[in-house]
Formats: structure tokens, sequence, C-alpha cells
């Protein structure tokens, strides 16, 4: 039922963050999101009418949405590199 194990999340924390229990900085939360997100777009492929799975998804969009943007005022080469590791498109 879990779509992601805790050795999967560490890891993801690992790449992104500075160690495998940075849960904070923005690059494991929008990583964290990203792989969410991509999860729940592949489920409602299969479920085209499962609409609370698609509302779930337009908010977590709308968190990582929220959290490019601080990141992008913050430090742009951080939102650049964590954009281009991630491949969005923006």
């Amino acid at each position: 039922m879990n779509y992601l194990t805790t050795e999967d999340k560490q890891k993801i924390f690992k790449k992104y963050g500075t160690s495998e229990t940075d849960t904070g900085s923005y690059e494991s939360q929008v990583a964290l999101f990203t792989e969410r997100i991509q999860h729940l777009t592949s489920h409602l492929k299969e479920h085209k009418k499962d609409f609370s799975t698609e509302r779930a998804l337009l908010r977590i969009v709308g968190k990582r949405r929220r959290l490019l943007n601080k990141l992008k005022k913050e430090d742009i080469e951080r939102y650049r590199k964590l954009i281009a590791d991630l491949k969005l498109r923006r």
C-alpha cells in the first residue's frame, strides 16, 4: 500500500538534501513532492474518475510551486540546480 518506503525516502533526502535525515530543506521537500506527484499521476491514468486523488494531486502541486517560489526568491542558483536535477520544465 505504501508507495515509498523509509529507505526510499532516505535516498531522496540524501540525494537532494544535505543528509539522510535532512527533511526540512527546500530541495528535499520538493524532491519528495515530485515523487508523490509522479505516483499520483500514474494512479490517475488508470483511475480517471478518482476525483479525491485528483484534488490531492493539485494540492501537492500547489505546495511544490510555493516552495519553489520561496527558494527562487532566496537563492536563484539553488533553484536552478534543483529544477535541472529534477528535470522540471521551469
